[in-house]
C-alpha cells in the first residue's frame, strides 16, 4: 500500500504531539519526515528555566528521544532549516539543498523572541530565551561576566533573571510598565512578587524604555529614554515573541500575526496545515501548551480522516511558578464599572487571592502564594457557574478543620492536567483499574503531570481521596523514567532477586511500557547492572552518545579528546604526542582544562579512532559518569607551605579509581595544606593536608548549585584515607540514583547515616571488597571499542542522525 507522505517543518512540542496523535489514529499509514533547526530531538521547552537554574540537564527535558523517531520510522533532520516551499509541486527544500516531496505539509515553526529595534542590538552579548542554545549562551556568559540585564518583566524574563542570579550574576530587570507580569497579575500581586524577588537578589528598573545598547564590539550597558544608563555584560531580550510565519507567507499561505488557520488547523492552501505558536486561529495566537495540544488532537484526526469536533479556541488559565512562588491567573484580572471582586490579602503568609465577578459569574481570578483553588475557580469561569451562593470566607481556620476537599466535589469531567487534557474521571478510573498508588504511576498510565508538572499536587490529592486509608503519602516514589512505574530501589531489588543480567531482560521481565526503553532508563539500567554484578559486561548500546564515542560532542558537531593526566602531572613524551597529533589533524584548539589536563577541541568524528590510537594515552573520561579528575597542588615536594605530598596521593587515587562507573560524574581534589589551592572544599571528595594527617571532605559541588563539602573524617595515614574513600564511593554506587551527584545523595541519605555505615568495620570491609572486584573488570574502553570495530563500523553508522546533538 502506498503511504502518504507527511512533511513537518518544526520539531517542537505542538508539532510532535500532532505526530503522536496521528500515530495513535493511523499507525503505519504515513511516511513522516520532520525538519528541525535545532540539533536536538523534541524537548520540553517549559522546563528550560530549570536547565538554566541548574536543577535539570538537557537530557532530563527530552520528551521524544532518538529511539522514538527510529521506532516509529520517522526521518528526522536536525540542524536543518526549510528555506523554500513550493505548494504547486508539493516540494520543500532545505538550507542543505535537500528536496522532499509531500502529500500533506504541516507548519510547526513556532515563534522567535522579539528583539527590540534600537541602535546597538547587533553587538555581542545579546540573547533571547527560547531554546537550549540560549540557555547555554547564558550559562557560558556567567562564567566570564558578572553583570546581566534582562529586558522584560514577564514570565520568561523573570525566569531568566532568577536563573542568572543562581549562576552568580548581578541581575537587573528592565520593565516598561509600572508593575511586573501585567497581563497575568494585578498591581497588588505584582508588588508582592517584586518584593519577594528583590529579597532573592534581583534588582528592578521599572518604567524604563530602552533606546540604545551601549558598547563597541560587545555590550557594556543600556541607555534609557530618560537619559539614565545601566551597565551590562549580558543582555537577555524577553519582551515577547513573534510567530515564525515568514516561510509560509513566502509560499503564498495567508498570514497575519501568524499563519491563518480554520477550525481544523487548515490554511487556505489545500493539504497545508499549521499548528502551535506559528498558527493564528480566530485572531488568536496561543503560547501556552494546553491550547496547542488541543489543536494537535483536532489536526491529527483531520489528517487521518477521523470525525472530530472543530477547534473553537481555548479558555486559558496560567499556573506558574516563578522563583519558588506559586501564581495562577485566568480571564480578566482588572476591575471595571461592571464587575465586583472578592479579595483576600494575607500579608502575614504572603497570600493574595482575587476573584472578579460580573452578573454572578466568575470572569477572572488572580492567585498569589497559594493556588490550590485554581482548578475550582477555573471550572466556575469556563462553565459559567452561578456563584451567588458561594461568597463565604474562612479566616484563621485551624489545622484539620478544612472543608470538603476540592477533589471530592470536583466533577469527573473536569480537567486536572490541562497540558495533556486528562480529567479527574480518567485518573480515578486508572487508579482503580491499574491499582495505582503513586503520582508517577498515574503519569505513566495517563500522561497527567508529565508536561509542566503543576498538577502533581492535585494528582496526589486525588490518590489520597480515592484510596483513603490505603494511600501512603511517604511512599510517593519517583519512577526512573516514563517507561516504567518502578523506582530505582524497586528495579535494583528485582535485578537482585530475579537474577536479571541484561538491559533487555530487565525491560522484558519487569514489563517496560516501551520495550526498547529510552535515553533515560537504558543508561541507568546499564549502570545498575554493573553495580550489582562486579563482572558485568558493559552494554555499549545502552551508553549515552558521548560515552559511546569516547569524546564530547561540541556545539559545532566536532569533538573534544581529553587524555588522562594523573593529578595534572605530565611528561615530555606525552606532550610531544599531543603536539604531533594536533599538528597532523589540524586541531583548532589545544586548551588547558579546568581539571588540569590538555584537551584537543574541534576534532572531526572520522579522526577520533586514529587520534586515540596515535596518542596511546588513557582517556580522561571527560564524557563519563565516572571519575573525571583529581586536581592537585604541588604539595610538600615543592611548596614551602605544603605539609603533605598532595601530588603523590592525588595520582594514586586517580589511578585506583579511574574508569569506575558511578551514578554521576565525580571529581576529587587533593591540597597539600589548608591554603587549599586544589579547591578541595568543593569536590565530591576533597582532601586537605594538615600537620600529621589529612582532612577528608565529601559532597562538595562547584557548579551552579554551589555547595561546600562536609568534613567526613580526619585521618592520620594515606592507607586509612584510601580505605574510607573506597567505602564511600562504593556506598554511593550502591545507593545513589543514576544521575544523582554526591551532593544530592548525601543530603538525601544524611551524613550521619553514611558515617554509621562507614564506621561499621564489617560493612566497610565488604564495601571495599565489592569495589575492588568491580575495578578488576575494567579495560580502557576506547581501545576495546577500536578492537571490536565498534567505533568505526557500528557506532558511526548507527549514530549518524544523532551526531548533531550537544
Amino acid at each position: 500500500m502506498h503511504k502518504k507522505k507527511i512533511v513537518m517543518i518544526g520539531n517542537g512540542m505542538a508539532g510532535i504531539r500532532t505526530i503522536e496523535e496521528i500515530l495513535k489514529n493511523s499507525i503505519d499509514t504515513y511516511d513522516i519526515t520532520i525538519f528541525g533547526k535545532e540539533p536536538h530531538p523534541n524537548y520540553n521547552r517549559i522546563q528550560l528555566s530549570t536547565v538554566l537554574q541548574g536543577d535539570t540537564t538537557v537530557d532530563d527535558i527530552i520528551l521524544n528521544n532518538w529511539d522514538w523517531y527510529e521506532k516509529n520510522n520517522i526521518q528526522l533532520f536536525t540542524g536543518e532549516m526549510i528555506t523554500n516551499v513550493d505548494t504547486d509541486k508539493k516540494l520543500v527544500e532545505s538550507n542543505k539543498g535537500r528536496q522532499v516531496f509531500y502529500d500533506q505539509l504541516i507548519f510547526a515553526t513556532g515563534s522567535s523572541p522579539f528583539i527590540i529595534p534600537v541602535p546597538g542590538v547587533d553587538k555581542k552579548g545579546i540573547t533571547g530565551f527560547r531554546d537550549i542554545q540560549d540557555c547555554e549562551t547564558m550559562i557560558k556568559s556567567a562564567e566570564d561576566y558578572k553583570k546581566a540585564v534582562v529586558i522584560g518583566g514577564g514570565l520568561l524574563g523573570l525566569e531568566a533573571a532568577k536563573g542568572l542570579c543562581n549562576l552568580g550574576m548581578d541581575v537587573n530587570v528592565v520593565h516598561l510598565m509600572p508593575h511586573l507580569m501585567e497581563r497575568q497579575l494585578d498591581a497588588t500581586a505584582a508588588t508582592m512578587l517584586k518584593e519577594e524577588l528583590e529579597r532573592q537578589g534581583i534588582n528592578f528598573l521599572m518604567e524604563k524604555q530602552t533606546v540604545e545598547v551601549l558598547g563597541d564590539d560587545r555590550v557594556t550597558g543600556l541607555r534609557f529614554k530618560d537619559g539614565s544608563e545601566v551597565e551590562a555584560d549580558l543582555i537577555v531580550m524577553a519582551v515577547g515573541i513573534k510567530s515564525n510565519a515568514q516561510l509560509a507567507k513566502e509560499a503564498g499561505v495567508s498570514t497575519n500575526r501568524g499563519i491563518i488557520v480554520n477550525d481544523y488547523m487548515e490554511t487556505d492552501i489545500p493539504d497545508v496545515y499549521a499548528i502551535g505558536e506559528c498558527a493564528e486561529h480566530r485572531g488568536m495566537v496561543y503560547g501556552l501548551v494546553a491550547p496547542l495540544y488541543e489543536q494537535a488532537q483536532v489536526l491529527a484526526k483531520r489528517i487521518c480522516q477521523v470525525d472530530t469536533e472543530p477547534y473553537q479556541g481555548s479558555v486559558t488559565g496560567t499556573q506558574l511558578k516563578v522563583a519558588g512562588v506559586d501564581l495562577y491567573s485566568a480571564g480578566e484580572i482588572e476591575d471595571d464599572e461592571t464587575t465586583k471582586s472578592i479579595k483576600v490579602h494575607n500579608d502575614y503568609e504572603g497570600v493574595y487571592k482575587k476573584v472578579v465577578i460580573r452578573d454572578n459569574l466568575v470572569v477572572g481570578t488572580v492567585l498569589y502564594g497559594e493556588t490550590a483553588e485554581s482548578t475550582r475557580l477555573f471550572r466556575m469561569l469556563s462553565k459559567q457557574e452561578d456563584v451567588s451562593e458561594m461568597t463565604s470566607l474562612s479566616i484563621l481556620q485551624a489545622a484539620g478543620e478544612a472543608e470538603e476537599s476540592d477533589v471530592a466535589i470536583m466533577p469527573n469531567d473536569e480537567l486536572v492536567c490541562g497540558c495533556n487534557g486528562v480529567t479527574k474521571g480518567t485518573i480515578v478510573d486508572a487508579i482503580h483499574a491499574q491499582d495505582l498508588t503513586t503520582v508517577d504511576q498515574v503519569g505513566g498510565c495517563t500522561n497527567a503531570g508529565r508536561s509542566c508538572g503543576r498538577c502533581k499536587p492535585m494528582i496526589a490529592d486525588l490518590l489520597a481521596h480515592t484510596l483513603g486509608d490505603g494511600f501512603d503519602a511517604a511512599n510517593q516514589k519517583e519512577a526512573i523514567c516514563g517507561c516504567t512505574t518502578l523506582s530505582r530501589d524497586e528495579v535494583v531489588a528485582e535485578i537482585r532477586e530475579k537474577g536479571l543480567s541484561t538491559v533487555k531482560e530487565v525491560m522484558h521481565v519487569l514489563e517496560w511500557q516501551n520495550e526498547e526503553g529510552c535515553n533515560k532508563c537504558r543508561p541507568a539500567l546499564n549502570y545498575y547492572l554493573g553495580m550489582v554484578y562486579p563482572d558485568y559486561k558493559d552494554e555499549r548500546d545502552s551508553r549515552l552518545v558521548n560515552e559511546k564515542m569516547h569524546a564530547n560532542i561540541q556545539k559545532d558537531c566536532t569533538y573534544s579528546v581529553v587524555p588522562r593526566m594523573y593529578g595534572g602531572v605530565t611528561n615530555p613524551e606525552d606532550l610531544k604526542k599531543l603536539a604531533d597529533v594536533a599538528i597532523k589533524y589540524d586541531v583548532p584548539l589545544v586548551k588547558l582544562t579546568g581539571g588540569q589536563r590538555i584537551g584537543l577541541f574541534g576534532i572531526k568524528k572520522e579522526d577520533l579512532t586514529a587520534i586515540w590510537e596515535e596518542l596511546d594515552m588513557p582517556s580522561g573520561y571527560a564524557y563519563g559518569k565516572s571519575l573525571r579528575t583529581v586536581k592537585t597542588c604541588v604539595g610538600a615536594k615543592f611548596c614551602r607551605y605544603g605539609t603533605q605530598d598532595s601530588m603523590g596521593l592525588g595520582m594514586e587515587l586517580e589511578k585506583k579509581f579511574e574508569r569506575l562507573d558511578t551514578p554521576h560524574k565525580f571529581k576529587m581534589g587533593v591540597s597539600g595544606c589548608p591554603r587549599n589551592c586544589a579547591e578541595s572544599g568543593i569536590k565530591d571528595i576533597g582532601i586537605i593536608g594538615i600537620d600529621g594527617g589529612w582532612e577528608m571532605y565529601v559532597a562538595g559541588n562547584g557548579g551552579t548549585d554551589l555547595r561546600a563539602g562536609d568534613l567526613l573524617y580526619t585521618v592520620k595515614t594515606k592507607e586509612e584515607l584510601i580505605d574510607i574513600a573506597s567505602a564511600f564511593l562504593q556506598y554511593y554506587r550502591e545507593t545513589g540514583k543514576y544521575l544523582e551527584r554526591t551532593s544530592k545523595w548525601v543530603e538525601r541519605l544524611g551524613l550521619d547515616h553514611i558515617k554509621t555505615v562507614l564506621e561499621d568495620d564489617t560493612q566497610r570491609k565488604e564495601l571495599i571488597d565489592r569495589l575492588n572486584k568491580t575495578l578488576a573488570r575494567y579495560n580502557e574502553p576506547w581501545k576495546e571499542a577500536v578492537e571490536d570495530g565498534e567505533i568505526q563500523d557500528k557506532y558511526y553508522t548507527k549514530l549518524e542522525p544523532q551526531l548533531t546533538t550537544v
